[in-house]
This record gives C-alpha cells, sequence and structure tokens, in this order.
C-alpha cells in the first residue's frame, strides 16, 4: 500500500505523473525532447532568430519596465535574455533543455553578454535555483506548455521571486490562434496537452489576478526584416506587482 501524500508538492508531483511528459514538453524528464528540437539549428522555427520580442522592446522603450534584476523563464537560445543583458539588466535565464542552454551561452560567448544561465526545472521544488528577487520576470513560451495544476507553482514562484514594484511579462498561445482550447478537466481525461494550451485575455486576468494589469494585447507580427520577434497567434502581456 502506498500513501506518500503529505504536502502540496506531493499532491502536484502526484498530478504531473498523469501527463506524458516527454509529449507535453514540460518536466526535466522532457529536456531530451527540447534537445531534439533544438538540435537542428537550420530549422525554419520562428523563435530560433536572435531578435527580442517587440512586446518586450516596446516596454522598455516606452519606461514600463526599467533595468534591474530580471529572470528570463524558458530561455529558449537566450535572445530575449540577451537583449536585456545589453540594456545593462543583471539576467538569470533558466530552461529545462541543455541543448538550448548551450546555444545560449554560444550567443552569449559572442554578444559578449553577461547572462547567469541555469538548466533546470524552476518550477519544481528540486528544480533550478533562483536566486533571490527579480525586477522583472519574463516568460516567453513557456507556460503555456505547462499543465493545469502547474499553475500553482508558477503563481507560487511569481509570489517568491518578482520584487515588490517588479513587471512580469508574458507571451503565451492565444484563442482562436493555436493550442489546444480544451477545458482543463479534459486534458486530465486525456492525458496530455496537445501541443499547448491556449488562453482567453479573462482567464489570464483571473489567473494573475493578484497582480495589476499593465498591457495585454495580441503580439504584433513582425515582418522578416523587422529587428523584432513577433507573432500574433501570442498574447503579449504585462503585470505589475505593488510596491
Amino acid at each position: 500500500m502506498d500513501r506518500t501524500i503529505r504536502t502540496m508538492e506531493d499532491v502536484l508531483q502526484l498530478l504531473d505523473t498523469l501527463f506524458d511528459p516527454r509529449a507535453d514538453r514540460w518536466t526535466t524528464d522532457a529536456g531530451s525532447w527540447w534537445d531534439g528540437f533544438y538540435g537542428d539549428r537550420s530549422k525554419p522555427v520562428p523563435f530560433f532568430v536572435t531578435k527580442p520580442d517587440e512586446n518586450l522592446v516596446s516596454y522598455l522603450d516606452r519606461g514600463l519596465v526599467t533595468a534591474g534584476r530580471a529572470l528570463d523563464l524558458g530561455c529558449g537560445p537566450g535572445r530575449n535574455a540577451l537583449h536585456l543583458a545589453s540594456l545593462g539588466f543583471d539576467v538569470d535565464a533558466v530552461d529545462l533543455s541543455p541543448a538550448a542552454i548551450a546555444w545560449a551561452r554560444e550567443r552569449a560567448h559572442e554578444s559578449a553578454a553577461d547572462v547567469r544561465f541555469v538548466c533546470g526545472d524552476a518550477f519544481s521544488a528540486s528544480g533550478a535555483e533562483l536566486l533571490g528577487t527579480y525586477d522583472l520576470i519574463y516568460d516567453s513560451g513557456c507556460f503555456h506548455h505547462l499543465p493545469p495544476h502547474r499553475r500553482v507553482s508558477y503563481l507560487a514562484l511569481l509570489e517568491r521571486h518578482l520584487a515588490p514594484g517588479g513587471r512580469f511579462g508574458l507571451a503565451c498561445f492565444a484563442d482562436g490562434a493555436v493550442g489546444s482550447e480544451l477545458p482543463d478537466a479534459e486534458l486530465y481525461r486525456q492525458g496530455g496537452l496537445a501541443g499547448g494550451l491556449a488562453y482567453t485575455a479573462e482567464s489570464l486576468r483571473r489567473i494573475f489576478g493578484d497582480l495589476t494589469e499593465i498591457e495585454l494585447r495580441r503580439m504584433r507580427d513582425e515582418p522578416p526584416e523587422s529587428p523584432c520577434f513577433g507573432e500574433p497567434f501570442l498574447w503579449a502581456a504585462l503585470f505589475g506587482r505593488d510596491g
């Protein structure tokens, strides 16, 4: 007889087992899937570019985000982390995939950028070690790969690591564009995330309701010659924490 549930983390880890980590691409066990994904750098993947997100650039240009300590969640090859470092941010960047982190470190070396790259799962108790609080936590493409119960872990991370007066930026799949629109309960019945979850604006406002909405819009479609990355199937959201 196995009776191991004692803490909330025990519950979350049990729920993790209802999803295939290799197919759903979010736990530490999925790192090998992402390694294969990042292994062919010549693939025409939109976010393989070295360009930062257009909304992140806009926040900075308008003074909605100012330099300080930054955390890039699910940093991939590091395009947003490197941009923040170039503007004077003290940047930590975390990703599950060793291949992604290796690529990001190569890019940082080429541009002489000072970024602390960490390989691990930022949302588990035994995952990536994060240091203190951050003035900016930015996520471009990580949140929509989390199963519903790990939103609890995500919000706990923001509670621990987003500094008073800090900013939280998010780019994630938008409803009606890309990603699964199945109800949360159905995801557990099917045991999968179907490649990622779409969100409505209302659901994002509800999930991050403890923060103050600064801006929530669709990401702008940036042409190939643009210095920024932009895809209209993504939400671009900026929230603030009261000081």
